[in-house]
């Protein structure tokens, strides 16, 4: 299957590109800005060798699908997908943090609670939890935003002292994330999903507003359960059901590799990767109860950049 691990076209009026570790994001004139949703997978904050099958769609469509569902609650940078792959927007000054929701016990949050911490993020967590869990309220655990290597937990006392974030901004940014895990988590049950943890990013405009950027409640920013069941599993201390990029850190897991120096990625086979894309699908069904239509990959490069040069022209 083709995949886009990179682009190398160059667009009218192109001032600078940014390659993130799933993400291109390309500044044009006027303050537009054009992130192209690659097929590349991240886990542990090391980019994979192999693309997966149509993840750049996914993600693109879930995150525009979310955008357009929350955006009467917080404003957003989008302005036109042009492109399966493509979103264009307003160009924004990016805070340097990532707002992490938690309302489980779950993923990284889980894996410092079984090494004995109870404080994460300056935030604190009851004893007696098992993993999965859900906590007596969401908690927000926020992480700064690496340029390379791994984001790393912060609190919200740092961030502040530190001047990452003025205190007015972050309080923003605070209400903003629980709004959104608010109508995150119904837009969550009404398909029978429970949304467990996710991460918001935020950016302000140059007229001074501060708005909702990057992807929002995809499987690569996001943990889903499903509903049926849940309880069920906890209880008897199943695995719970899930969709979400966590399987994929399992299975690297499970085969020696967490992200740590020295460790080496394993292969991952063309059977896996195709099961991988088949669950991304999974949830992008789930989650917008609309059917996932794949697009052409015969040409996928060639395919955006037409996409975005017709889009400019009529703009």
């Amino acid at each position: 299957m083709n995949t886009l691990l990179a682009s190398s076209f160059s667009l009218p009026g192109q001032q600078s590109k940014y390659i993130g570790k799933v993400r291109e994001v390309i500044s044009l004139e006027n303050d537009l800005l054009v992130m192209i949703a690659t097929d590349k997978l991240s886990a542990f904050d090391v980019v994979m060798p192999k693309g997966i099958p149509y993840k750049g769609q996914i993600l693109n469509q879930i995150a525009t699908h979310m955008m357009d569902a929350t955006k009467d609650i917080v404003p957003n940078w989008l302005e036109a997908t042009p492109d399966p792959s493509v979103a264009i927007g307003k160009r924004c000054e990016p805070f340097k943090v990532e707002m992490v929701i938690r309302g489980y016990l779950s993923g990284h949050a889980a894996r410092e609670y079984k090494l004995g911490k109870r404080i994460l993020c300056g935030v604190a967590m009851p004893d007696g939890m098992i993993e999965n869990d859900p906590f007596p309220a969401p908690i927000i655990t926020p992480a700064t935003k690496a340029e390379e290597g791994h984001d790393e937990d912060i609190s919200r006392e740092e961030i502040i002292r530190q001047g990452i974030v003025s205190e007015a901004d972050y309080i923003v940014l605070e209400n903003y994330t629980r709004a959104l895990f608010e109508r995150g988590t119904q837009l969550a049950a009404d398909k029978g999903l429970i949304l467990v943890d996710t991460k918001y990013e935020f950016g302000k405009t140059a007229d001074g507003t501060i708005v909702l950027i990057d992807e929002i409640h995809t499987p690569d920013s996001s943990r889903y359960f499903y509903q049926e069941g849940y309880a069920a599993r906890q209880a008897k201390g199943e695995t719970q059901k899930q969709l979400s990029k966590e399987f994929v850190r399992q299975w690297l897991i499970a085969h020696g590799f967490q992200g740590l120096e020295g460790q080496q990625i394993p292969e991952m086979s063309n059977a896996y990767i195709q099961e991988v894309s088949e669950r991304y699908i999974e949830l992008y069904e789930h989650i917008t109860g609309k059917k996932f239509i794949k697009a052409d990959v015969a040409t996928i490069e060639k395919r955006i950049e037409t996409n975005i040069l017709s889009y400019l022209k009529k703009r």
